[in-house]
């Protein structure tokens, strides 16, 4: 083991504290390393800040709420945060997708049941949705380190990848019914991209089928406190972490083996300059940013009142109406437009986890996507949306708090241009991120790894990008 590689006496330096940040740190740390964490805002975290944006007392989430790969990755998995006094919180239903007339899509933690609710469709969910759910974490864990050989689970991937490669509006197809074909559309809207796209329908298996598998859980108190156990567990093993730091040039650095880039191609070019290859340097360059999105954080005098009660019991709500209402908004975004009914993901915390509000109140989100790097203010067209499906929302509203792509990037330079995945994850660049290699978390340059979601599996809170880049470190580094 190489202890105390620089003359500050780091082994690792870790720039960035995001999830993958994070796991990237701890994996080192645990394994003996000496670690620098160094973040440039005042808090540690990334996407997983929480602050009172809107009124006191009211807990919003900035970025990350719902957090069902924080319980299926198998880098969390292995460093299980509850250890560090993290908590997740269930919301009894997963999600639900209401549609005109007072009628919702419910995805429940049980597949039979959520199968049982569309009719003719019942057998088409279990055959797809619920067979990716019974696949379980060697599944999962295929899914989330593509590039490692040979696939934990082969034969449950060659099924999956049969729909899973496809547009979701061809796999979206196969239901009938009306509620099973919006649901999931809203579960292949979560990629961020046109809809008749290939793999987007892989997303949407994936993201409805770990609601059955291990659900759509909230942190208890937000999802600053993943953050914060993660950061209490990297103190305990001897790490240092700064924040308040912002790093504009590599040099700026103590010398260190091993340092992992928590940050995305646009930022790697910035700071480490002329230091890579030319030809690496170009391909960085053309590296692509996808959408970005539009967010209103709510203080809310009560819950929303939706026109279906059972809509108040989910944690998270899609709101588009049909599945060709969803298909086409997300096609506008995708040709740089703005939708006058956008696809709507919102999020009521309080179902789950009342501490974000005061007794009696709630706390509500609700984002759309948008070209990126937009400045088209789409308060009212969100709103417009939600008062669809639960009329009298905004006379609930005490506070809002509206965050477009130019605030987002402020807050977490990562999500350039409001996109918040680190990049496009479309079929080229998930093979290919941030460039085409056997192991893209390793840069060509000795030492230097990256780390974020811009590397595979993509966006979401999951901390493989660190757990990839920290552990060929160590491997490149055992001695």
């Amino acid at each position: 083991m190489n202890r105390g590689g620089g003359s500050g006496g780091f082994d690792a330096v870790v720039v960035g504290s995001g999830p993958n940040g994070l796991v990237g740190a701890v994996r080192l740390a645990e394994a003996g390393r000496r670690v620098l964490l160094v973040e440039a805002q005042d808090r540690i975290g990334g996407g997983l800040r929480t602050e009172e944006l809107t009124l006191p007392g009211f807990r919003h989430d900035v970025c990350a709420t719902v957090v069902p790969l924080a319980l299926a990755s198998p880098a969390l998995r292995a460093i299980d945060p509850t250890r560090d006094g993290v908590e997740f919180l269930h919301p009894r239903v997963p999600a639900a997708h209401p549609l005109d007339g007072g009628r919702a899509a419910l995805v429940l933690r049980d597949a039979a049941a959520t199968a049982g609710g569309f009719g003719r469709d019942a057998r088409r969910w279990r055959a797809t949705v619920g067979a990716t759910a019974r696949a379980g974490f060697p599944l999962v864990d295929t899914l989330l380190a593509p590039l490692d050989l040979p696939p934990h689970a082969p034969f449950s991937l060659a099924r999956y990848g049969v729909l899973g490669a496809l547009p979701a509006t061809v796999t979206g197809a196969l239901f009938r019914d009306t509620a099973a074909r919006a649901a999931f559309a809203g579960m292949a809207a979560h990629s961020i991209l046109d809809l008749g796209a290939p793999v987007t329908a892989g997303y949407g298996l994936l993201i409805a089928a770990l609601a059955h598998s291990v659900g759509w859980p909230v942190v208890r108190g937000g999802t600053q406190s993943l953050a914060d156990g993660l950061a209490a567990r990297l103190r305990g093993l001897g790490a240092e972490i700064v924040t308040g730091r912002r790093v504009r040039d590599l040099g700026e650095l103590p010398p260190a083996p091993v340092t992992l880039l928590d940050l995305t191609p646009r930022q790697v070019l910035e700071i480490a300059r002329d230091r890579l290859p030319l030809g690496y340097r170009r391909r960085l360059e053309r590296y692509r940013y996808g959408s970005g999105v539009f967010k209103v954080d709510y203080a809310l005098d009560g819950p929303v009142p939706w026109s279906d009660p059972a809509v108040g019991e989910a944690g998270t709500v899609h709101l588009g109406g049909t599945f060709e209402e969803v298909v086409a908004g997300e096609l506008a975004v995708a040709r740089g437009g703005h939708p006058d009914r956008p696809f709507v993901l919102g999020v009521q915390a309080c179902v789950a986890d009342p501490s974000r509000a005061p007794a009696g109140k709630h706390t509500f989100w609700a984002y759309c996507h948008v070209p990126n790097g937009s400045d088209v203010d789409m308060t009212a067209a969100i709103e417009s949306q939600i008062e669809r499906f639960a009329p009298g929302f905004r006379d609930r509203v005490l506070a809002r708090h509206v965050m477009g792509p130019a605030a987002l990037e402020a807050h977490n330079a990562n999500e350039v241009g409001g996109d918040i995945n680190g990049g496009a994850g479309d079929w080229r660049q998930f093979v290919s991120r941030p460039t085409l290699s056997a192991a893209p978390w390793r840069l060509p340059v000795a030492g230097l790894y990256l780390c974020s979601s811009s590397t595979p599996p993509g966006g979401g809170v999951h901390g493989m990008g660190g757990w990839q880049a920290a552990g060929l470190a160590l491997h490149d580094t055992r001695s």
